[in-house]
């Protein structure tokens, strides 16, 4: 039986990254936070929460058009992703978000609830895809 691993989740955006928490034995996810900061400032406030939760590895979600293109943002989403596994020192897994904050709205989720609840869908979204159930 493997051991569970804690994962955070970061719905990236240029002004507020939602964040989520979940681990692999449940496979479910929580909001957790919306980290208001743009710029370098996004990484001291994950900061506390990477050393709060000790997670084994980080998800970031990358948008994409609907027919899967690139955009501005997802070049801006990869370099957050490779800048937050740089700095802490974490595997960062990458998950198409295109409907993410869709189906975050669509539960209800406002304001900067809805970019933390975008987070959750990414990371169960992750987990659909790589922890299915035993």
């Amino acid at each position: 039986m493997a051991v569970p691993l804690t994962l955070l989740a970061f719905d990236y955006g240029t002004r507020r990254t939602g964040v989520a928490v979940g681990n692999t034995l449940l496979r479910r996810a929580q909001p957790l936070a919306t980290l208001v900061a743009e710029g370098d400032a996004v990484f001291a406030r994950a900061e506390p929460l990477i050393r709060d939760w000790q997670p084994a590895a980080l998800v970031v979600g990358i948008p994409l058009h609907p027919d899967g293109a690139a955009h501005e943002n997802t070049h801006r989403a990869e370099r957050f992703a490779r800048r937050l596994g740089g700095r802490f020192g974490l595997p960062v897994h990458r998950v198409d978000e295109r409907y993410s904050t869709t189906e975050a709205l669509s539960g209800g989720a406002r304001g900067e609830a809805a970019d933390a609840a975008a987070a959750a869908v990414l990371l169960e979204q992750y987990f659909r895809e790589h922890h299915a159930a035993a």
